[in-house]
This record gives structure tokens, sequence and C-alpha cells, in this order.
């Protein structure tokens, strides 16, 4: 499994979003990928009002305030299919 996280800096719902990942790293086995949306016009325009945006094996699983229970319900279903 594979989570891109999307984010920017000085953005302090990016950092929660990750360290909720981090922790369910411990949990489940994905990789991540930290994405500044900055660095690519056309993801700023997607993006810049929904940041943080988690993307699970390239669908969009959450934005905003990330809820830890959310992913994981969600990381399971990946899993177990």
């Amino acid at each position: 499994m594979h989570i891109r996280l999307y984010t920017k800096t000085n953005c302090p719902l990016c950092d929660k979003a990750k360290a909720v990942l981090t922790e369910l790293q411990a949990d489940y086995r994905f990789t991540m990928e930290e994405i500044d949306i900055y660095e690519d016009d056309a993801l700023l325009e997607k993006y810049q009002l929904m940041i943080p945006v988690v993307e699970l094996d390239g669908e969009e699983i959450g934005y905003g305030m990330i809820e830890k229970e959310m992913v994981r319900k969600r990381l399971r279903r990946a899993q177990n299919s």
C-alpha cells in the first residue's frame, strides 16, 4: 500500500496528518510519500483549499482534519482486499 500526503509548509493540519500516518505505520505496512503542493502548479490549483490531502493507492481518502480511525478503517479494508 502507498500513501501520498499532499502538504504545504507552515501547515499545522499537515503536521497532525503526518503524525497520524506515522503512528499507523506501526500497525500497517505502507509507504508514505509527502508532496508539497507549492512545487507543482496543478497540485496547488487542485488542493490549495483542501490541504492536507491523504491518498491511498491513488484514491483520495481524506482531507483537512485527518482522523486516525477513518484512515485505519481504509487501511484495514485495503489490506484485506
